[in-house]
């Protein structure tokens, strides 16, 4: 833990969350956070959101308990809009007088650490209690928060939120959240399954989790309703990774050049493949090539896909860290290294210093020089942020000799 003037401490989430609000550039003395949304696109953004679904179901769960205790619920979209907010007349009115209204952004770059901001930039549930705020002017507030994820694919798709006094910050409240958002995932999961979704022979979808982890977390679901989640072992998470990346297929020489370091025996190949099928069912796994008989979806294939339309913050959002971390198999490490690079100098020439602050403070990116100078010249000389990135490159310099 870290402190904050007067020697209070200050959580290590919380930490970084300033760091992350003062590179954007957020002053602690604004009173309001920005209102990006006008009341004509308001209408048209809540429509066409998957929340818009399950904001009755929240407001029926937590609506009345909010007004009891003069809180206010909030449902914001993935890039920290507010799009509706729910609570007694008089408790509104006073979250006016900080830009707590439909329309406003608290994204954490945008208005300084806050619950929600934190939960959408974390992908966790969020606590922010009183002068934990980045903002003094939202320091009377507390507020508790969680991420609402699609169950498909497990896309962010907003966050729901209760800001109120002193009476929120209990465990029963995050507890509530937490249920709260779990059941509107539900209702969408359930919604999901009732519409026609024809996106492979066997009617099988696949949604792989690779970034971050040593070993992937893999969820199938059959299309008829059953829906499973393995974590593999390194092997097996090597070889989906290899065959999710390759759709055409491959043969069993060109996938075990891509997974061995040496030449690898093919009977010990066909081993692991056996083993794999029998975990994930003979319909999944195809042979003659070997490739995967679903709609494949995965965390590394959303980042390249935001890459590609332009959307770094989102790509940011996304990276939860290197692909197979402990990975050696050659096209595991080509594909991780290919995708890192790609993201990496994307930042490098968006001049974006609070989401290069991101990266710096990651574990794969404390040591990266280049990014630190990039940011150093992003922050200007101004930045109350400026003596720390200083500090970094002066240890790398000391270190690099």
């Amino acid at each position: 833990m870290t402190e904050q003037s007067g020697g209070e401490s200050m959580r290590a989430d919380v930490a970084e969350s300033w760091q992350r609000s003062a590179a954007a550039g957020v002053r602690s003395d604004a009173v309001e956070a920005p209102v990006l949304i006008t009341d004509s696109d308001l209408r048209d953004m809540r429509e066409a959101h998957p929340l818009a679904r399950v904001f009755p179901l929240l407001d029926d769960v937590l609506g009345q308990a909010v007004r009891d205790c003069d809180a206010v619920m909030a449902v914001g979209d993935a890039s920290g809009n507010l799009l509706w907010l729910c609570g007694g007349t008089s408790t509104l009115r006073k979250a006016e007088s900080i830009g707590f209204v439909e329309g406003s952004n608290w994204d954490e770059r945008l208005a300084g650490t806050n619950a929600p901001g934190l939960a959408l930039a974390t992908g966790a549930p969020a606590t922010v209690t009183r002068r934990e705020h980045f903002r003094s002017a939202v320091q009377p507030w507390s507020c508790v928060a969680t991420p609402i994820h699609d169950p498909a694919t497990s896309q962010l798709l907003g966050v729901l939120d209760i800001t109120g006094g002193d009476q929120v910050v209990v465990p029963q409240t995050m507890a509530m959240v937490r249920a709260a958002a779990r059941l509107a995932e539900a209702e969408l999961a359930r919604e999901q399954a009732a519409a026609p979704r024809p996106v492979s022979q066997h009617g099988l979808r696949l949604m792989i989790e690779a970034l971050g982890r040593a070993e992937a977390l893999v969820t199938v679901d059959d299309g008829r309703g059953s829906v499973s989640t393995l974590r593999l072992s390194p092997r097996h998470s090597e070889i989906l990774t290899l065959l999710a990346a390759a759709p055409q297929g491959m043969s069993g020489d060109e996938l075990s050049v891509l997974l061995y370091e040496d030449d690898g025996a093919s009977s010990t190949l066909r081993a692991e493949l056996n083993r794999l099928r029998g975990l994930l069912g003979d319909e999944l796994l195809a042979s003659r090539p070997y490739r995967l008989a679903a709609g494949v979806s995965s965390d590394w294939l959303a980042v390249e896909a935001q890459l590609a339309a332009g959307d770094l913050r989102g790509a940011m959002r996304s990276y939860r860290g290197p692909m197979l971390l402990r990975s050696t198999a050659p096209g595991v490490v080509r594909l991780r290294e290919s995708l890192q690079h790609s993201l990496r100098h994307a930042l490098l020439r968006s001049h974006e210093p609070d989401l290069m602050s991101t990266w710096t403070r990651s574990a794969w990116g404390r040591d990266d020089y280049e990014m630190w100078i990039a940011q150093r010249a992003a922050v200007g000389r101004t930045s109350p942020v400026l003596p720390l990135i200083e500090g970094q490159i002066a240890r790398l310099d000391a270190e690099l000799g």
